[in-house]
């Protein structure tokens, strides 16, 4: 709608986790760094993070990253029973037997994992929102999991995505068994105000324009707003945008960023 307007060739502010747009904050540098070490280790990583930081977005830059060397499961939706869960591994994996029991599936998953080390492929699993996995009894299959492993060796990478209570919830002692098979924790945090406006050149960069479009004015009120959370910031960002092209306005000023913020119902970051 406002591209020809802004001269831009894509809409710099969508909320799709396209890995293209990704900016590397010092924050999100260091937790795909520590993704990409937990890939190469055959390790388990938490990586945590408020509502909007990004997290998906890395795992889909991670799995850009990897490539045709890793056999890679991304478990958007883990709401499932013990079972469910490794079905649905099995599927990705495109394990085919007729048993339902899980004894068979976990030995079925073993056999492929050990098939594809052997022929070279490396296996990630990735199960993102993992705040939603219903049960103790769910989280128990994923710590097998864990088992899978040569005297040398683990033959899994398992990356747990998912938000802050995620690491509250693993601190009861009822999760210590799985807890304690993770070698790595990140928790993700906002940008910081003094990287909004590469932040936001970068983007629109991505999205075909060089110049500058917002003033220096109308980034410290979106930093405000935001708090620095990049769907907050894509969110408050599109609004401007779409206000200025119906005002026919070609810089996005303090103004529009207020009114926005105002529409979203955003009262400040800490307020909202």
């Amino acid at each position: 709608m406002y591209e020809g307007f802004y001269r831009l060739t894509a809409r710099p502010f969508s909320k799709t986790p396209d890995p293209k747009f990704l900016f590397l904050s010092r924050h999100h540098e260091e937790a795909l760094a520590r993704l990409q070490y937990a890939v190469e280790e055959k390790e388990t990583i938490l990586l945590t993070g408020e509502i909007g930081c990004g997290k998906t977005t890395l795992t889909r830059a991670l799995m850009d990253l990897l490539g045709a060397q890793c056999r890679i499961i991304n478990i958007i939706n883990p709401m499932l029973s013990p079972a469910q869960f490794l079905r649905t591994l099995a599927r990705r994996m495109e394990i085919n037997i007729p048993s339902h029991f899980k004894a068979d599936l976990l030995d079925a998953i073993y056999e492929k994992v050990y098939q594809d080390f052997e022929a070279g492929t490396s296996t990630v699993i990735i199960i993102d929102e993992a705040q939603l996995i219903p049960g103790k009894e769910t989280f128990e299959e994923i710590r097998l999991l864990t088992n899978f492993q040569l005297d040398y060796t683990n033959l899994v990478s398992l990356i747990l995505v998912g938000q802050t209570d995620l690491r509250r919830r693993l601190n009861h002692k009822a999760f210590l068994p799985l807890k304690q098979r993770i070698g790595l924790f990140y928790h993700l945090g906002p940008i910081s105000e003094d990287e909004i406006e590469r932040y936001m050149e970068y983007r629109l960069k991505m999205a075909g324009r060089e110049d500058t479009l917002f003033t220096a004015e109308s980034l410290k009120a979106l930093y405000r707003y935001s708090g620095g959370v990049p769907r907050l910031i894509n969110s408050i960002a599109t609004s401007a945008l779409l206000d200025g092209f119906a005002k026919e306005e070609h810089v996005i000023g303090e103004t529009l960023i207020e009114d926005a913020a105002r529409e979203l119902g955003l009262n400040g970051y800490r307020a909202n």
